[in-house]
């Protein structure tokens, strides 16, 4: 009995002593919304006086508990605005609502608002990476294209080399040995090795689980992006990871299909303190799936944890983590037998589709490991600081494999048997403005650029000793792993490794001549300190000058590049016209016959178009006529045949059209088409005057048309069409002999149910089968059926 009297005696002390507390204390409630009335996430709201600190979550909206009565001054900070303070006064047992929109357009915050509209749900076109400035895409004078997660997610896109089929002029994706994707871009091979506006090379396979989006950017970059991460002239793909959100919450999915695809992803995300200013989050897949062919697997993991911090309200952390680790078999590439003076598809070829004349103990392992740091510091309202640290590192072991031809009816497989390793090491500093010259805006943003990379090479190369008849194959034909072994001691032995340093200063400037009529100057200087290939088995640096150009000996070379853009806005906000003359360059090493040594090889582009915003967004889009011209290029001296000359040439241009319209509610249309004319104009004899061998079909066009109900009982039910074609392209194209690719048309559909708690989607790619081939002659896979189910919390 007295104990029993002792409990409640405190638990009413305890009631008295909370009820004291919530009668002297109060809550502050608000949203904090954009100039159009959008949410905006991540903005940091502190109270002043108690140093207390929290950030909106994705609807817009703050919260602070048990306040002590009394007046405080509430301060927000957004980045390229100046701070806003709002007074408020504590009531007890009251919660007050301070809401807050900013007063003008701010595009920083624009460019940071991740959610999916009602209207054009697809049309994400605002990115903070393309111009590095706070800059909208009608103001920009580069055109840009984005593939959302929204539209992964309706299309059921489970590998990287997928998104392809969103992006005019891409074409069918590039899938090397190691999983590696690599897309065109203006008829130029462009690899997706940008992350995050920076440098983040993945030698492997890279999973999309982590992806917000994709930003193909279109045209020679280097001014601001450098040569470091496999930009072309063409242009870059840069991929935008997910962003840890203030709130809790997430999603779990499991994918089956054809050729027993298993696929299993998490999405999660949670605040890690009391007051959300530390923000977690984790994405996670595993994937195993079969080829459509007789033999060949994948089977690989992701895990990308990201974490953000505002440290106070002017410093702010974001660290985001890649890691990937897969095994699985070659795909198919085949170098066919090149028979003089003739003209042949790989269709008359007669290669089997379905065959690999390989084995599935013959496989490689990669593993990938990419750390990306960024600290933002507002040093005032039209200032910010942006450091950046990138660290890379792929891995690959084991065995990669090629299938070349020996006569018109036989091949010799190549493998190549061993370890590589990728490391690049990348620091940014930028500083970011957004100021007047007297009545004249001014955007701007200046930095330097330290860019460390490191190869090294332990593998050998093997050519298998005997040749198969693809036609009538041996039945007893097979490639182990213990035949290939047998040969190593007699295969070509690489072992070795390179490294380079690049420096790296810009500087561009967006002057606002008129509200409506703006001009871009950009610059960069590069640096490029070439360190040479060390021979571990000699101990010597190999290479230098004097050789055909090709040389990996050290040397130094320094490059410009320019930016220049005008953008003139016919109807704000809603229409624009463009030009662009942009140009990019490669370093070359070496020097010609006479002594000279080799310079950069660079290429500048001249482009315009019109891009448009239409209708309450829903219709937005991008024209343009771009025209690429490359020189410098090196081809063999007809002298001698050891040495190049430095006067070769190449020539791209085309028309490229992408449109994301919404007519009406629930009715979203993706649609693209990219006219592309390539010719080397100043080349080596076999192929002067011919279109590049690699370039790609020279028409593509792309397709995809869905509606879900906008409202009822079964709002979210809806359906998927679309398609991609791509006319005749080469694999070999000489003046004596050409192997052609036919003209494709792939066609997907799907069925989906997106629901506030789960998502279901049934896909069909390639209804029809089509039979298709990249330009390494890769068969494309046939009819395949996915099925996925997510459930979210």
């Amino acid at each position: 009995m007295i104990s029993y009297l002792r409990t409640l005696l405190v638990i009413a002390i305890l009631s008295t002593g909370l009820t004291a507390t919530a009668q002297n204390t109060g809550s502050i409630t608000g949203k904090i919304l954009l100039v159009n009335g959008t949410p905006y996430a991540s903005a940091s709201v502190t109270i002043t006086e108690l140093e207390k600190a929290t950030l909106t979550d994705e609807t817009g909206t703050y919260h602070f508990n048990h306040i002590n009565t009394g007046s405080y001054h509430l301060k927000i900070q957004i980045l390229g605005a100046p701070e806003y303070i709002m007074e408020v006064t504590i009531i007890a047992g009251q919660t007050v609502t301070c809401n807050f929109q900013l007063p003008k357009e701010n595009v920083q915050a624009l460019q940071e608002v991740t959610i999916a509209s009602n209207i054009n749900r697809f049309s994400k076109r605002e990115s903070r990476y393309v111009a590095r400035l706070p800059l909208k895409n009608l103001e920009n004078p580069q055109v840009y294209n984005s593939v959302s997660k929204e539209l992964m997610q309706e299309q059921a896109v489970i590998d990287l080399g997928s998104i392809s089929k969103n992006v005019p002029g891409a074409g069918i994706p590039l899938i090397l040995n190691q999983g590696r994707v690599t897309f065109r871009s203006r008829g130029f091979e462009t690899e997706p090795n940008a992350r995050n506006g920076v440098a983040g090379p993945a030698f492997s396979f890279i999973d999309p689980v982590n992806l917000e989006r994709i930003e193909a950017i279109k045209g020679p970059s280097t001014t601001l992006f450098g040569t470091n991460i496999s930009s072309s002239y063409g242009g870059l793909y840069n991929r935008v990871t997910k962003k840890p959100y203030n709130d809790f919450g997430g999603e779990v999915a499991y994918t089956a299909g054809s050729w027993n695809l298993n696929r299993l992803t998490l999405d999660v995300n949670t605040p890690v303190n009391a007051d959300k200013t530390a923000l977690f989050r984790l994405n996670v897949a595993t994937t195993h799936q079969k080829s459509f062919q007789e033999l060949g697997f994948t089977n690989n993991i992701a895990i990308a944890p990201s974490f953000s911090y505002q440290i106070t309200d002017k410093l702010s952390l974001l660290m985001d983590v890649e890691f990937g680790q897969e095994k699985g078999t070659s795909v198919v590439r085949f170098n066919p037998f090149i028979i003089p003076n003739t003209n042949q598809s790989i269709t008359d070829i007669g290669f089997p589709y379905n065959k690999t004349f390989l084995s599935n103990d013959l496989t490689y392992s990669t593993q990938m490991l990419n750390v990306f740091a960024q600290v933002n510091y507002k040093i005032s309202g039209s200032w910010t600081s942006q450091t950046i640290i990138s660290r890379n590192r792929s891995t690959i072991d084991g065995y990669i494999t090629a299938l070349n031809g020996r006569s018109a009816t036989t091949v010799r497989p190549q493998i190549i048997v061993g370890n590589t390793n990728f490391i690049a090491t990348n620091i940014q500093q930028n500083f970011i403005g957004d100021f007047k010259i007297g009545k004249f805006r001014n955007r701007m943003v200046a930095g330097i650029d330290f860019y460390n990379n490191y190869n090294d090479f332990d593998r050998v190369t093997v050519n298998y000793n005997q040749d198969v008849n693809f036609i009538n194959p041996q039945p007893a034909y097979r490639i182990s792993r213990f035949k290939v072994d047998s040969l190593t001691s007699r295969g070509t032995l690489r072992k070795e490794y390179n490294r380079d340093n690049t420096y790296g200063a810009y500087v561009s400037d967006v002057f606002n001549i008129t509200d409506q009529l703006l001009a871009m100057a950009s610059i960069r200087i590069n640096t490029f300190d070439y360190k040479g290939v060390y021979n571990i088995v000699t101990g010597q640096i190999t290479g230098g000058l004097g050789s055909s150009g090709t040389s990996a000996g050290p040397y130094k070379q320094t490059a410009v590049s320019q930016k220049l853009g005008l953008v003139y806005e016919i109807s704000k906000d809603h229409l624009s016209l463009f030009g662009n003359y942009m140009g990019g360059f490669f370093n070359r090493n070496g020097q010609s016959l006479d002594g000279t040594a080799f310079k950069p090889e660079h290429a500048n582009q001249l482009e315009f178009g019109l891009k448009g915003d239409l209708f309450s967004n829903r219709l937005s889009g991008t024209v343009s006529y771009y025209d690429i011209k490359v020189e410098n290029v090196l081809r063999l001296d007809p002298r001698d045949i050891n040495y190049s000359i430095q006067d070769g040439a190449q020539l791209s241009r085309g028309i490229e059209v992408d449109i994301i319209a919404n007519p009406f509610s629930g009715l979203n249309i993706i649609a693209g088409y990219a006219y592309n004319y390539s010719l080397f104009t100043n080349a080596d004899a076999t192929v002067n005057n011919l279109r590049p061998a690699l370039s790609g079909p020279d028409k593509m066009a792309n397709l995809w048309v869905s509606y879900r109900l906008p409202e009822g009982s079964l709002r979210g039910l809806g359906i998927g069409f679309g398609g991609n074609y791509g006319s005749k392209s080469y694999q070999t194209n000489t003046q004596s002999t050409k192997i052609t690719i036919p003209a494709y048309t792939m066609l997907d559909a799907a069925l989906f149910y997106d629901h506030s708690r789960y998502r279901v989607n049934f896909k069909v790619n390639n209804l029809t089968s089509e039979k298709a081939w990249s330009v390494r002659l890769t068969p494309q896979a046939p009819v395949q059926f996915i099925g996925s189910i997510a459930l979210k919390f």
